[in-house]
């Protein structure tokens, strides 16, 4: 049986390509939402730090997880972050233990 795991992925842009890092953020959000196994894929912007980005999402597993790390429209948008953030990506994979 598989587990669901959920994923935290936080992205700070430096201060001067905030709209930029947004702009990539917000274009994969549809696409990854019509994937197999992806039950939930939410960005959100910290109001206090405008530079901070989160990703909150929901797997139906490990599978569907690492088969979105593969997808064309995640991989094209990971190669043109480099020169947009801070510090590097903080993603974390926790499991459902309900």
């Amino acid at each position: 049986m598989s587990t669901a795991v959920r994923v935290v992925a936080r992205l700070t842009a430096k201060a001067d390509k905030i709209e930029d890092l947004k702009a990539i953020l917000l274009s994969i959000i549809e696409p990854t939402r019509n994937e197999p196994g992806c039950k939930r894929y939410e960005l959100l912007q910290n109001n206090a730090e405008p530079a901070d980005f989160t990703f909150v999402e929901e797997w139906e597993s490990g599978a569907a997880l690492d088969a979105h790390m593969k997808a064309p429209h995640l991989t094209a948008a990971l190669g043109k972050l480099g020169d947009l953030l801070g510090a590097a990506p903080d993603i974390r994979r926790y499991t459902t233990l309900r």
